[in-house]
């Protein structure tokens, strides 16, 4: 099978999972259960995350701390897997503000299989939002977030490069 790499995203994934057309300017990386799409060119919501029957548009800044805070939690589950025992359970949160709300993040399982869930809680006149990826769907989405170029950037204004 050939691999492409997609300029937002450095993760490699097959030709047959980006569904491009010439039209659009959509970068999207998916797998069975989640996706992750960037628009850089939108401005208010460039970055599309789903999960298994669901999807939501993010604003640079939300889909930058989601990622933040995913990473977050898997660097803490590497951190002491050699501690658990293969059958032993395990649940890892962080909540952080998001404003003008919050964002929860959860991922929970066993060290070699996991789920991961969030809440981004709104504040008074704002959406919520609420999402969550099976164990199979975790690790290929964890992969992606963490090779996104676009949400890497943390500094000022995240977003593409100008």
């Amino acid at each position: 099978m050939s691999r492409i790499s997609l300029p937002c995203c450095r993760a490699e994934v097959s030709p047959a999972q980006v569904p491009l057309t010439p039209a659009s300017r959509m970068r999207v990386v998916e797998g069975p259960g989640w996706r992750l799409a960037v628009e850089a060119e939108r401005q208010h919501w460039p970055v599309l995350i789903g999960g298994e029957g669901w999807a939501a548009e993010f604003t640079w800044r939300e889909a930058a701390l989601l990622r933040r805070c995913v990473l977050q939690l898997v660097g803490q589950l590497e951190g002491i897997a050699d501690q658990l025992m293969a059958d032993e359970a395990i649940t890892l949160e962080v909540e952080t503000p998001c404003p003008p709300g919050s964002l929860w993040v959860e991922l929970e399982g066993h060290r070699a299989a996991w789920r991961l869930r969030f809440v981004l809680a709104p504040a008074d006149g704002s959406r919520g939002l609420e999402g969550s990826w099976s164990e199979q769907a975790s690790g290929p989405l964890v992969a992606a977030l963490t090779h996104c170029e676009v949400l890497q950037r943390e500094r000022g204004e995240v977003g593409p490069a100008r």
